[in-house]
């Protein structure tokens, strides 16, 4: 939000106030012509002034980044701005902002007419850009660093049993390397939702410090539940990369050691939330949430990994089975497991407010799900982190059962003679039907019409929970490249 702007001219710049000198001069030009000066006048010098064109330029902003408007588009920047101006003023206190100063310098060929020998500190024009103001680089630390904090000392918690064994110490200092190589690398979303979720349930007057940095630390177990279903996961597919290195697997001297490593990721966030959340009255429900999602998550791997056996049967496929994959593979885990911990948290568990957040979170997951889909073929590895391999794999994606819908006998053909093949030749005849099938644009399509459902969605079901928290998420999310 731009606040203002205010310009400094340089002081060899126009003259201001020639008027008033003029206007000075003559007054004391008549007093002296009648007689009547009662006291000495300061004399009217020629000026310095030489019309410098040169100017500082400091703008004053306000950032809101949880209203961050995810699409340059007038729908969105309106939709943006009216949960922004519904928030601010139910509760302003529970906003966050940043409060940031741009200053431009002007280069020094920018000053005419006087010399500069000596007094600017800028010699080139990458000088003169936009500099950081004091306000910037003294700003207090974001969410995500303070997040990024925690995961040091909560590696010290993991290691502690074994710096006082010397069985096991090398075991964990080996499983170390494992939390250090498989957890911190991702965006952190899931973790990082639960900080989000709690500020926005909890008043923020009662929002402590040690509940903050608490929320940071279940956040940190979404993370560890994360990285035990990836490294578990890119076995079982064959991947090649994981954010932007190698597989875990696929590492020199780990290979099948993956396995046990995976249950050890696991085991770390039970020693997590008892080493922390033990003593709390929702810590019962914390273990028990943590536990279901974990046994869902397995019934949707399962779903999947059965609809993609090697032997490629395009007929098992139908968007029926895909829904119940993403469902039970990525909705609950992703979506409402972070907001359901910070709930408990925030002291709200009874089963309505739970189904209602269900409801919407569900079908959050399931506009992300297919957004990674779409993003596994038309991606970019770069920014993804990881090469698409929904093709090879046989996977009971969204663009191939768009595909099936859509195919003509011919095509429908072509896709069974060549989906699930690790070939090259055969994953480009693939993607050749695909864009035959326009499904570019169909899931452009698909993207704007599951928006509006879910903003619907929002409206219907959040009921006592604070909407703003819900589309905030969908707006994050919303035409993501990654």
């Amino acid at each position: 939000m731009f606040v203002a702007t205010k310009q400094l001219a340089c002081h060899h710049g126009k003259d201001r106030g020639i008027a008033t000198k003029k206007k000075y001069a003559e007054n004391r030009r008549l007093e002296m012509q009648s007689g009547h000066t009662q006291k000495k006048k300061r004399e009217v010098k020629d000026t310095k002034k030489v019309g410098c064109p040169a100017e500082i330029c400091i703008t004053h902003i306000v950032k809101f980044p949880e209203y961050k408007v995810t699409a340059n588009t007038k729908p969105i920047r309106r939709r943006a701005s009216i949960e922004l101006r519904k928030q601010l003023e139910k509760s302003p206190k529970n906003v966050t902002h940043e409060v940031w100063y741009y200053l431009r310098l002007p280069h020094i060929s920018c000053h005419q007419g006087h010399s500069m020998e000596g007094k600017c500190k800028f010699s080139k024009m990458s000088d003169c850009n936009d500099v950081e103001s004091p306000a910037k680089r003294r700003r207090p630390p974001s969410e995500l660093e303070l997040f990024d904090d925690v995961f040091t000392q909560l590696l010290e918690d993991l290691g502690e049993e074994g710096r006082k064994n010397s069985e096991i110490s090398d075991v964990v200092a080996r499983f170390k390397k494992v939390c250090e190589y498989n957890v911190p690398h991702g965006k952190k979303n899931r973790g990082l939702s639960i900080v989000t979720s709690y500020r926005y349930l909890v008043p923020e007057f009662e929002q402590s410090q040690e509940n903050l940095h608490k929320a940071r630390i279940l956040g940190w177990c979404v993370e560890w539940l994360q990285a035990f279903f990836l490294v578990a996961d890119d076995i079982m597919d064959q991947s090649h990369t994981r954010r932007g290195q190698p597989c875990w697997y696929r590492k020199k001297d780990v290979g099948n050691m993956a396995i046990n490593d995976a249950f050890y990721l696991e085991t770390c966030i039970y020693k997590l939330l008892r080493l922390y959340f033990r003593d709390d009255t929702y810590y019962i429900h914390l273990l028990e949430l943590f536990h279901e999602t974990t046994m869902q998550t397995v019934i949707g791997q399962g779903l999947d990994l059965m609809t993609s056996p090697d032997e490629v049967d395009l007929g098992q496929f139908s968007m029926e089975k895909y829904n119940a994959i993403v469902k039970w593979k990525t909705a609950f885990y992703s979506f409402y497991l972070p907001v359901a911990s910070a709930m408990y948290m925030a002291g709200i568990s009874d089963a309505e407010s739970h189904s209602n957040a269900k409801l919407i979170l569900l079908k959050m997951g399931h506009f992300f799900q297919v957004q990674d889909d779409y993003l596994d073929c038309y991606g970019d590895p770069a920014v993804t982190g990881k090469v698409g391999t929904d093709i090879e794999e046989n996977k009971c994606g969204w663009l191939i059962n768009q595909s099936i819908q859509r195919a003509s006998k011919e095509q429908r053909k072509c896709l069974q003679e060549n989906y699930g093949c690790n070939d090259s030749k055969k994953v480009a005849a693939v993607k050749e039907i695909y864009k035959e099938l326009n499904l570019e644009d169909v899931y452009k399509q698909y993207e704007e019409s599951s928006y509006q459902e879910l903003m619907t969605e929002i409206e219907k079901y959040s009921k006592n929970l604070p909407k703003a928290m819900f589309i905030a998420f969908a707006n994050k999310i919303y035409k993501r490249n990654k």
